[in-house]
């Protein structure tokens, strides 16, 4: 081996390692460029529309969503907090009432009649709740026994959009600087594109979540759900969260309801939580999120898997924008560049 191969060898491990030590910091500024893209989506908005200069645009932008986010709270909050309360504390009957109402049928199987389904005792609805839990937990544990840190990482976080916001030129101008002359116009076109379908998908991400929460509490309190509030709220937040989220958040009012014994019921739940995912899925979705970020759903659980085993919870809420970005680099320079298709079809749209 040569020496230029060994130091080439040793920067590029070198470079691999300092990359893997500094990845929750990247990790904390990817989402304050997430952050600043919603920031920049309203000042920009303000700007163009109604002349409104850049800083205070981006001052209207942050207050009005700090007061917003704030009434809201204040509004929700307290019924939310008392039926999360009343949900926890009826939650060991819950379990063992669905657990009873699970052994009957399947005691009515064939198939199922000397499996561990069919045993009242087994618990096995509880594990699975139990599971989910654990992983959860897993993933949240380090954010919440972390007080401070966490603290001091979200004020950057903020700070760290803001600054992005109000001049994003100046650090798309510093980042596209660190590219070689000849392959900067590439480098512009990669953030322009990624910026757009980051831009997509705050926006589209933002009105499903509205939307679900909105659908899924009116139609639980609808069919009589308890804690219908609860868990509408739920639907909304677990959305950021490809399909998992949208299976647990079906799933829970189900078994709640299969506990009381009301099997219609909990069919009805079932089925609303599957119809509103449909309605967000093809009406909803579709106005904000364009072809720009239409990414193929198998490849998008794939992605959400595992950023969730590499990153905890923080890695399956970053895990579709970070595909977004590569698809745009993955169109941009390897399509468009080395293979020289200027409109790839297919895997990965425009």
């Amino acid at each position: 081996m040569s020496g230029a191969t060994f130091v080439a060898l040793f920067i590029a491990a070198l470079v691999i390692w300092l990359i893997i030590r500094v990845v929750p910091v990247l990790l904390l500024v990817f989402l304050a460029v997430l952050l600043a893209v919603y920031f920049s989506t309203i000042t920009d908005a303000l700007e163009r529309r109604f002349r409104v200069p850049r800083p205070l645009g981006l001052t209207i932008a942050l207050v009005g969503t700090l007061a917003a986010v704030t009434a809201l709270g204040a509004l929700l909050m307290p019924p939310v907090r008392d039926q999360t309360r009343a949900l926890l504390a009826a939650t060991p009957q819950i379990l063992t009432d669905a657990q009873a109402v699970v052994a009957r049928w399947a005691g009515r199987s064939p198939l199922l009649r000397d499996t561990e389904l069919a045993d009242p005792q087994s618990g096995i609805v509880a594990r699975m709740i139990s599971d989910a839990a654990d992983f959860l937990r897993g993933s949240l544990l380090p954010y919440l026994t972390a007080g401070g840190i966490v603290f001091i990482e979200a004020a950057s976080v903020l700070v760290m959009a803001l600054y992005f916001a109000r001049q994003p030129a100046l650090y798309a101008g510093g980042l596209v600087a660190l590219i070689p002359p000849r392959h900067r116009d590439v480098a512009t076109r990669v953030l322009v594109d990624a910026g757009g379908g980051l831009r997509d998908w705050v926006g589209g991400q933002l009105l499903a979540m509205s939307v679900l929460a909105v659908l899924t509490a009116i139609g639980l309190w609808i069919l009589g759900v308890p804690y219908w509030l609860a868990f509408g709220l739920f639907t909304g937040l677990v959305a950021i969260v490809p399909f998992f989220g949208t299976m647990v958040s079906t799933l829970l009012p189900a078994i709640v309801v299969l506990g009381s014994g009301d099997a219609l019921r909990a069919v009805l739940v079932l089925a609303l939580g599957v119809v509103v995912h449909i309605i967000e899925a093809n009406f909803v979705a579709p106005l904000i999120m364009h072809r720009s970020v239409a990414l193929p759903p198998a490849l998008t659980i794939a992605c959400v898997l595992v950023m969730g085993v590499l990153l905890g919870a923080i890695g399956l809420v970053v895990a579709v924008p970070l595909l977004v970005v590569t698809f745009v680099v993955v169109r941009q320079v390897l399509q468009a560049e080395i293979y020289r298709e200027p409109h790839p079809p297919g895997v990965f749209p425009r």
